[in-house]
């Protein structure tokens, strides 16, 4: 049996920065009685709201679970949403300390109205330009102040396309890490997919892969993830490949050495929010041990947990720990 107990005690000493899309998640759930005379809608009677933290935010959250150091580094808006995203990360020990406000952005806010078990409606309030030349500088300038002063082992850099993570920002985070000797995550969408070269793990899912490269979808199997790897690494020049292939578990390609960790039978409740925990997770392994397989096993199991719960939600380590003793032998 691996020392799993060991490996996650060590996640106490690792400092995680997290750069990135940082959104709100709010819930208003209320009750339907009639439809509106103004226009054939229903009218919802709100007598619940929640507000979460979404987007970048919860991979941050994800570290903080697992005991580990986050620190948010992101530009919100100067406005409501952005001070108590702030307030929210700060009551969940994530460091806002390199965190920035800027007058010219919307913080995101995905508003979520819940009548009769589902979702009526989704109103997204947000900026999905890219950082204009004066905040993508300060951000630059915020990641380096942030190596400086708190020496991380790892950085994630958690794209959800809504112009946080540009291509200047992109390439001088990585310089930076590869410079300070940091180990670089990237979890990334497509618009950005081709700047993240040189990066230590590169995290798709199976759909943004082949999207990224154009490639016809197919029956997933080993020989074409690994013809995909190989595009990729033309491309990127990246480490590890390490694409989530939904309910049929994680692959992982480091210089040949590939498999598919199929995933193990879960009582799926709700997806959203599982890549986060997944990249989370994968970057804390990996920058532990430096074990690519091992990575990809916890990390899927943790995937699959969160994916029990209803909503966004943070990895529980004491299941996780379970569950890695229970699945994971020598």
């Amino acid at each position: 049996m691996k020392d799993i107990q060991a490996l996650f005690n060590s996640f106490s000493n690792i400092k995680v920065g997290i750069v990135g899309d940082v959104m709100l998640d709010s819930y208003m759930w209320g009750r339907v009685d009639r439809i509106s005379p103004e226009a054939p809608v229903p009218v919802v009677a709100i007598n619940k709201k929640e507000l979460r933290i979404g987007g970048a935010g919860n991979v941050a959250l994800n570290i903080c679970a697992l005991n580990a150091k986050a620190s948010i580094i992101s530009v919100t808006g100067n406005d409501d949403d952005g001070i108590a995203l702030k307030k929210m990360f700060e009551e969940n020990a994530i460091d806002t300390s390199f965190l920035l406000q800027s007058p010219k952005r919307i913080t995101t806010n995905k508003i979520r109205v819940i009548a009769r078990n589902q979702q009526m409606m989704r109103l997204d309030n947000e900026l999905t330009a890219d950082l204009g030349y004066e905040d993508e500088n300060r951000l630059i300038l915020a990641v380096q102040h942030y190596i400086a002063q708190e020496k991380p082992q790892v950085i994630i850099l958690e794209d959800y396309n809504k112009g946080i993570l540009t291509e200047l920002v992109i390439q001088k985070i990585i310089e930076l890490c590869r410079h300070n000797n940091i180990v670089v995550a990237v979890d990334p969408k497509r618009k950005n997919f081709f700047n993240y070269r040189n990066v230590d793990i590169f995290k798709p899912n199976f759909k943004e892969a082949i999207e990224g490269l154009n490639m016809v979808p197919q029956e997933i199997n080993e020989n074409l993830l690994r013809e995909i790897h190989q595009q990729l690494h033309e491309k990127l020049q990246h480490n590890i490949s390490f694409i989530t292939l939904s309910e049929k578990g994680v692959f992982y390609e480091q210089q040949n050495n590939a498999a598919i960790i199929p995933s193990h039978i879960r009582n799926i409740a709700d997806v959203s929010g599982a890549g986060d925990t997944v990249i989370a997770v994968a970057s804390l392994v990996y920058t532990a041990t430096k074990e690519v397989k091992l990575m990809a096993e916890i990390a899927n199991i943790a995937g699959g947990l969160v994916c029990e719960e209803v909503g966004t939600a943070a990895i529980d380590k004491n299941k996780l720990l379970q569950e890695c003793n229970k699945l994971l032998v020598a």
